[in-house]
């Protein structure tokens, strides 16, 4: 098992900026861990995270998957890449964090490069007008359906994606899982449900998606 990322120099301070790992993170990370043995089929070579938040993800890709490949994360919010890098440094890791929103700044550089995408994305259904806000606003509020921030950004997943990348997707049951394997589909990527869990009112899901079948 790998051990979940120390976040032991984060206080309550950088909380009141920067989302706080919860349930969403800790179903992904198993997600992840439960996919080791297709990365070490997979080879990664460039790994990227939109939306990094406090860092933990990335951090624990890096952690399973070695130093053999880059890893990139970006957020809109500027406390969220210092508190990435601080966490990467915290457990010896080397992350990249990049202000910006989405990955709309790095089309151009990582075409059909991306190994292993992740997007832990603001999904909460909430009024459209606090959507895309600079602090830690931005972390849950989804607006229509939740899928204002995600609806944006499924356009560039296979632009993004490697011929044998994997991009993993949370969600929750507003989301409409269906519709967004309806809208994948039309851009050739395949999804398959990772896992699943309640956590209070919420139903979450991982999705992963890729070019080609991936059970």
């Amino acid at each position: 098992m790998i051990p979940t990322p120390d976040i032991s120099h984060l206080t309550s301070v950088d909380y009141n900026e920067v989302y706080e790992p919860a349930e969403d993170t800790f179903l992904l990370l198993d997600a992840l861990e439960q996919d080791g043995d297709t990365f070490l089929q997979l080879r990664p070579l460039m790994c990227l995270e939109v939306g990094s938040g406090a860092g933990v993800v990335s951090t624990f890709l890096a952690k399973m998957i070695g130093n053999s490949a880059m890893y990139l994360t970006t957020d809109l919010n500027p406390a969220a890449a210092d508190v990435t890098k601080r966490t990467s440094e915290q457990n010896c890791i080397v992350l990249q964090p990049l202000i910006m929103d989405l990955a709309g700044g790095l089309l151009s550089r990582l075409r059909g490069q991306v190994d292993v995408l992740i997007f832990n994305p603001p999904y909460v259904v909430t009024p459209s007008d606090e959507v895309g806000k600079k602090g830690i606003e931005a972390s849950w509020a989804g607006g229509r359906k939740g899928r204002e921030v995600i609806d944006r950004f499924l356009p560039q997943v296979a632009e993004l994606l490697s011929v044998d990348g994997l991009f993993y997707l949370v969600i929750i049951k507003e989301n409409d899982k269906d519709e967004i394997e309806q809208i994948m589909t039309t851009y050739g990527l395949q999804m398959v449900v990772v896992l699943e869990r309640r956590s209070g009112p919420e139903r979450l899901s991982i999705l992963r998606f890729s070019k080609t079948s991936s059970s």
